[in-house]
């Protein structure tokens, strides 16, 4: 299934929190010319959907719960800023915004403020993705490390010759490095090929 475009926004689901009627109206507007649906949000209840983006007013921060934080947080948001104090902008930052608006609002900036936060929440999330794969293969080091020296010292070889034994062993039987070198770390010993 491919992803849909940043710059495709017809159909997307939008949670909007806005004190004030002009800039609601406006937004709301946009969104409708835009083909997105809005949920509108008041700040006080909890947040009981899954929106694609969330567009919140700089006047509900602080979040009244963690419930609430934890909600935002499953969509991008844009945040809608009236002042520039560095009270109020370290209240939006807590929020990790993907992108901003600066009130009072106009119809111009609010689909680039949209294509802005979906690209850049996809681009931290393929971050996150590679991040995480980078973890998994530096604690697996650990593991093809023991199983080098283990090779070393059971067959007598340099740390070149034994890891590429250990390769060689893995392409054979169909395993990746890593799962070999756990094999090797708990038998103490190369598996042999099956068949």
């Amino acid at each position: 299934m491919s992803k849909p475009s940043s710059f495709s926004l017809r159909g997307r689901k939008a949670l909007v929190a806005i004190k004030d009627e002009r800039d609601a109206t406006i937004v709301r507007r946009q969104f409708e010319r835009l083909g997105i649906d809005i949920v509108t949000w008041d700040g006080g209840a909890d947040i009981d959907c899954r929106p694609d983006v969330t567009l919140i007013d700089d006047e509900f921060l602080p979040l009244a719960s963690p419930a609430q934080r934890a909600a935002l947080g499953r969509s991008p948001v844009i945040a809608l800023l009236g002042t520039e104090t560095p009270s109020r902008l370290k209240l939006v930052l807590d929020l990790d915004p993907a992108s901003f608006l600066v009130k009072p609002l106009r119809s111009a900036g609010i689909y680039a403020a949209l294509v802005l936060a979906f690209e850049r929440s996809e681009r931290t999330n393929e971050l996150k993705q590679q991040v995480l794969k980078l973890e998994q293969r530096l604690r697996s080091r650990r593991v093809v490390l023991a199983a080098v020296l283990q090779v070393m010292h059971t067959h007598a070889l340099a740390e070149p010759a034994a890891f590429a034994l250990i390769r060689r062993a893995a392409m054979e039987q169909r395993k990746t490095i890593e799962e070999l070198s756990a094999e090797i770390t708990a038998n103490g010993s190369l598996p042999r090929a099956a068949g």
